[in-house]
């Protein structure tokens, strides 16, 4: 399998080129697999090779393409079920993002991710979307999502969104982490799941068979650090629409609504039945969002 040539200083996430394979593998045959009507490509930027999954009807000038950055140890392999209730109503793009487990890139940098990130997703979205599109980006997503200045980002949507604050780690999501990383299975995925849905809420066995193929393949990344006041302000030139999980374990609304405010001048929506995992948890609600952005995109309109 090739990989592009980067400095040392850009490591792979995979333990080796078997478990890399793995990963792959496990990716193909779910999208192998899926229903739904959909294109996978590849694209080249200055961060690698970039898996892209376009779906849904065709973009017409008057709408933008909603575009999904996921999140940490995330693709759209994970995120079909949330691409099918895109593509339902809206030209679909999702992107694996390099650096995380799936079909993109195996590498990412050490050092200034933010501004390695925001430029992926420039030269990401001049090559998939011919014209303005709505940016959706849950955790990591979000701050990547943030950290690109792309004059193609006609509006943007952040769920769950690193980026605006640092993340909260309780003791007790360490305590299930620690186990699940030195000897992961299926349980010990699902007890580090638990504690990011709202109380009572469903873990669901693919996400959990998933987390257990990641932890035994790659060596995961840790959040993002706040971007700089300054970035986050000028993101205020475009629409932008941000939620959360009332249960969101790290980044509860009490802790994002003031920077949402401080920063990005708007309101969190805050999610009732919801914790961190938004797109797994609230489907419908992420397609009602959506509708909302797409609507305040200027000049946009269903």
């Amino acid at each position: 399998m090739a990989r592009w040539d980067y400095p040392a200083d850009v490591p792979s996430i995979y333990r080796d080129v078997a478990r890399q394979q793995r990963v792959r593998n496990w990716c193909l045959e779910r999208l192998g697999e899926w229903d739904v009507p959909h294109l996978r490509h590849e694209v080249p930027t200055t961060a690698g090779v970039t898996s892209v999954i376009t779906a849904g009807p065709d973009r017409t000038a008057a709408v933008p393409t909603v575009v999904l950055v996921p999140g940490t140890n995330t693709n759209g392999a994970v995120y079909r079920h949330i691409a099918r209730a895109l593509a339902a109503h809206w030209s679909t793009v999702v992107l694996d993002v390099p650096g995380q487990p799936g079909l993109s890139s195996d590498a990412r940098p050490r050092r200034g991710r933010s501004a390695w990130y925001g430029q992926w997703l420039t030269e990401a979205l001049e090559q998939t979307v011919p014209g303005p599109a709505l940016v959706v980006g849950h955790s990591l997503g979000g701050a990547i999502v943030l950290a690109s200045a792309s004059p193609q980002i006609a509006g943007r949507l952040l769920l769950s969104s690193a980026g605006l604050v640092r993340l909260l780690v309780p003791p007790a999501v360490v305590a299930a982490t620690v186990p699940w990383l030195a000897r992961p299975t299926m349980p010990r995925a699902a007890r580090v799941l638990r504690h990011m849905v709202a109380p009572g809420g469903r873990v669901p066995a693919e996400l959990a068979e998933w987390m257990t193929v990641v932890a035994r393949c790659c060596h995961s990344s840790l959040a993002p650090a706040p971007l700089p006041p300054a970035l986050l302000a000028d993101r205020q030139s475009v629409p932008c629409l941000v939620a959360t999980g009332r249960h969101d374990v790290f980044l509860p609304p009490r802790r994002v609504g003031p920077a949402v405010h401080r920063h990005l001048g708007t309101t969190l929506h805050v999610l009732d039945s919801s914790g961190h995992l938004l797109l797994d948890e609230a489907p419908d609600d992420i397609v009602t969002l959506v509708g909302r952005a797409v609507a305040a995109c200027p000049g946009d309109g269903e």
